[in-house]
């Protein structure tokens, strides 16, 4: 690391007093969503097209047997409690690393939550320290193909081989848990345990860990992270998580640890009051975006942006980041923000990191499904939003990075999703709509989306096609009618499950 001292105050004075809260007047920077799917069934998708493009999204094993295994496991991981069905409590996972000899305390981490842009700013996270040498363990939910993709060393993916004998290593202790407990551990629980587990047989030096949900209770909470992530907050998971930015951040705030180090992007105004309430009462140090690292300046460049950012540290120009939308460019200036902390720099150390090697780990960064093009002529992206916030920046990434002269939606959406909002914020930018469905248990129906489409699109400008297949194809050919082929587009969005099942079907995996 270079010994350069930085152009701005030290964090010093990170940490904010009660009676400064006044201070703080942030605006609202809605991200991008996670990204969650479940695999598509084996649909043979007609409008084929689209070169392969290299990621971290595994395929299933191409050993039979290893295949087998495989979902054999993910058949009893799949026995348990889902995603959506949780008790607030961390008494069972709690249990469980007992049992196991808290493997958790092996290693440091860093703590990621907030509403949106959780794991593309863990990804990136992860692309920094591996960049400087460090051993990662990243746990992210949920997956986009593969249930392995939620653990991964080294910025790739555990194999099915290893995710097979990490489950068989710890069931006999998740079942002791289990017996002994009023419920069984979740699906989310015992993978959590396999996560922490993993790392610390690996072993790392620092996990990246993302919450599933809220904070305080959840599964992920076991550990005491030198480094608090609170990426922005916005109305999502009412139902559980409260029903205002600030109910919501009294939840997520549980991951504000004693004496941590809380990297804070943007905020609405009620959410940062409740944050920084937090903060003071455990001793944490709190870094603020906009006011104590953010991004200085941003470019649209070929394939991305150029960056200008500033850390805690000082600020780190040329960087170019393969990822669009200025949404993508503040979750790299809270990543950058939250590995400076982690190796220290603020409080005593006025320095910053080597700069070539923090451009080398943003030119490696990967988000799938999020702003993801995954064919050309016409080009079709993929894009996660599910909520009106997501659904909001990313018709402004698209808008910004394309130039498209005719944009076709696919969209299908999950029972329970503000789906109005999300067609509010997207009736700009598309010329037509077409609606469908996924695979999932909780997925809307056609006619139930159409209906509320209608409503915002007008009935000549929506097309329904129940099977999600059927509406790519339709979508590809309204995309070309009318329109000069190269300014054609399909936006691919709605709901994450939607995202990863397209990605499959166009081959993606």
């Amino acid at each position: 690391m270079s010994e350069q001292q930085p152009e701005s105050n030290g964090p010093d004075d990170l940490g904010e007093s009660p009676d400064a809260f006044d201070r703080i007047v942030a605006e609202e920077s809605d991200r991008d969503p996670d990204l969650a799917v479940i695999e598509a069934g084996s649909r043979t998708l007609r409008a084929h097209g689209g070169a392969p493009q290299t990621d971290q999204v595994p395929a299933r094993p191409a050993d039979p047997e290893v295949d087998k295994a495989l979902r054999e496991v993910e058949e009893e991981l799949a026995s348990r409690w889902g995603e959506t069905k949780l008790e607030p409590s961390v008494s069972r996972i709690a249990a469980l690393m007992d049992v196991l000899g808290e493997p958790q305390r092996a290693y440091p981490s860093i703590h990621i939550t907030g509403t949106n842009g959780k794991t593309s700013t863990a990804r990136m996270i992860e692309a920094l320290l591996n960049a400087f040498e460090l051993r990662t363990g990243r746990y992210t939910s949920p997956h986009v193909q593969s249930v392995t993709e939620r653990i991964s060393l080294d910025g790739a993916p555990i194999s099915a081989e290893r995710f097979v004998e990490t489950y068989h290593d710890v069931k006999p202790y998740v079942e002791m848990v289990d017996a002994a407990e009023e419920y069984r551990l979740s699906f989310f629980e015992v993978l959590t345990g396999m996560a922490y587990a993993a790392f610390a047989d690996a072993p790392v030096d620092v996990a990246v860990v993302e919450v599933g949900m809220g904070g305080s209770w959840d599964a992920t909470n076991v550990i005491d992270g030198t480094v608090a992530v609170i990426t922005p907050i916005s109305l999502d998971h009412t139902d559980r998580l409260g029903s205002t930015p600030g109910e919501i951040a009294q939840e997520k705030g549980g991951v504000i640890k004693q004496d941590a180090t809380v990297i804070l992007a943007q905020q609405p105004v009620d959410a940062a009051q409740v944050l920084l309430k937090k903060a003071v009462e455990v001793d944490a140090t709190v870094a603020r975006e906009g006011m104590e690292f953010g991004v200085v300046s941003r470019e649209v460049a070929v394939g991305g942006q150029m960056l200008t950012l500033r850390g805690v540290g000082g600020e780190y120009d040329g960087i170019f980041l393969p990822l669009h939308g200025a949404h993508m460019a503040r979750n790299a200036a809270v990543a950058l923000a939250a590995v400076e902390a982690f190796f220290g720099i603020g409080g005593q150390q006025a320095r910053v990191l080597d700069a070539d090697t923090v451009r080398r780990a943003f030119a490696s960064a990967t988000s799938p499904g999020r702003m993801e093009v995954v064919r050309r002529s016409p080009t079709v992206v993929l894009d996660a939003a599910h909520n009106p916030a997501g659904a909001q920046v990313t018709a402004e990434a698209v808008t910004e990075a394309f130039g498209f002269s005719r944009l076709i939606g696919v969209v299908a959406a999950s029972d329970g999703k503000d789906v109005k909002g999300v067609f509010e914020a997207f009736e700009p930018i598309l010329a037509e709509v077409v609606v469908t469905e996924n695979t999932s248990h909780r997925a809307m129906s056609a006619d139930e989306l159409a209906a509320i489409a209608v409503e915002v699109f007008g009935p000549d400008r929506v097309q329904v096609e129940p099977r999600l297949d059927d509406a790519l194809e339709a979508a590809i050919t309204l995309a070309e009618e009318e329109a000069e082929y190269g300014g054609a587009g399909v936006l691919v969005t709605g709901s994450v499950i939607t995202v990863g099942e397209a990605r499959l079907l166009l081959k993606r995996g």
